[in-house]
């Protein structure tokens, strides 16, 4: 059986070591020893690598230390991941402050992912963003990608 091919987002990692935000980092946690078992196909990118170096220590060596527990291909932005990017705020899928979140999900299409997992309700998991997404990926002839929160992903609430 194929693999789901997933994309974490910088809140995603930031979570495994969130003690303020105990049951995120509970259910966050579990995702992980799922993608450790190797029930997914896991992708970050060099925006995710960009946005954990703003880290501070000892939180950022705590989650690298954590990428390096798992399997996990790494992405790095292309020319058609800019445009399409460029193509979500110009559909004002976001605003211009949230770029790299678009960066985010630019480099998930592209990359053929099955779904973008976040914590991140702002601006990612919320039906406004993802029925934008959905229309411009439609309009340029990409694959419809799902956007979820981790305990979605496993089945969960």
């Amino acid at each position: 059986m194929k693999k789901l091919k997933i994309y974490l987002d910088t809140s995603v990692v930031s979570h495994l070591d969130a003690f303020d935000a105990p049951d995120k980092m509970q259910e966050t946690l579990a995702l992980w020893d799922a993608i450790i078992s190797g029930e997914y196909d896991v992708l970050i990118s060099d925006v995710t690598i960009e946005e954990l170096e703003r880290c501070t220590e000892p939180k950022k060596s705590k989650l690298y230390e954590f990428l390096g527990e798992i399997d996990v291909i790494r992405i790095e932005e292309t020319e058609e991941a800019i445009m399409l990017t460029q193509k979500y705020m110009d559909y004002g899928v976001l605003k211009e402050k949230s770029r790299d979140d678009c960066r985010h999900i630019a480099l998930a299409t592209i990359s053929d992912c099955d779904y973008v997992i976040s914590w991140n309700f702002k601006h990612f998991v919320n039906i406004r963003t993802i029925d934008k997404v959905q229309a411009v990926n439609k309009l340029l002839g990409y694959r419809k990608i799902k956007i979820v929160p981790p305990p979605m992903l496993l089945g969960g609430e």
